[in-house]
């Protein structure tokens, strides 16, 4: 029986959330981030070059892990899984999508910003989950006030998370990574600036140690 796959909470201190609009940029972006020392990367579905950008990814490079971001139907988890995604991410769950991500064979985490949620996620199951949008809906004090009666309940937290309040997330017992853009700026995808981005995952990828 094949081994189950790592979790994704559990690849690195922090997941680059990447909003890719020329798929051209999405193999060298993943080269420098998996330099960097950030191998899981979530490439969102939020545009039209999101999927040739996960295929790429998939095939052309073999350390990264590539996920899918924004999935939010069931169709989106097939065409994700089918274009190569190794995990999954939503921003909220129906149970209708829940099925789907569970059924896709790949990890998931499936999106909260409540207790109530945690709670019908825990019932169905489901330990590992992504708190959204994080800074918005409550940020470390929320976290930290769930982990005393939901212990069992693991988040990625992303939404408005920054290099400077990464380590606070990161401190904390149920966090077991964080989702960011940071190390994607604008002008340095525009400018096609790698190395750029691989020295700024390389400061994402220490926080672990650091914070």
């Amino acid at each position: 029986m094949p081994s189950a796959p790592p979790s994704v909470l559990d690849l690195a201190p922090v997941v680059p959330v990447a909003v890719v609009e020329d798929a051209a940029v999405a193999v060298p972006l993943a080269r420098a981030l998996v330099a960097g020392g950030l191998p899981a990367i979530e490439v969102t579905l939020r545009t039209p070059a999101a999927l040739d950008a996960i295929r790429a990814i998939a095939v052309e490079v073999p350390d990264a892990v590539v996920g899918a971001g924004t999935v939010i139907s069931a169709a989106g988890v097939s065409e994700a899984v089918s274009s190569g995604a190794r995990f999954l991410v939503s921003p909220g769950w129906t149970a209708g999508l829940l099925d789907a991500m569970k059924a896709s064979g790949v990890p998931f985490l499936p999106g909260v910003s409540t207790t109530s949620e945690v709670v019908a996620l825990l019932e169905r199951g489901v330990a590992e989950m992504k708190f959204f949008p994080a800074e918005a809906a409550g940020g470390v004090p929320y976290l930290m006030s769930l982990s005393g009666p939901l212990p069992q309940a693991r988040f990625c937290p992303t939404g408005g998370i920054s290099l400077d309040s990464a380590p606070s997330y990161l401190a904390l017992p149920n966090v077991g990574c964080v989702g960011g853009t940071w190390m994607l700026p604008a002008d340095a995808l525009a400018a096609r600036d790698w190395g750029r981005v691989e020295s700024l995952a390389r400061e994402a990828a220490g926080l672990r140690t650091r914070g």
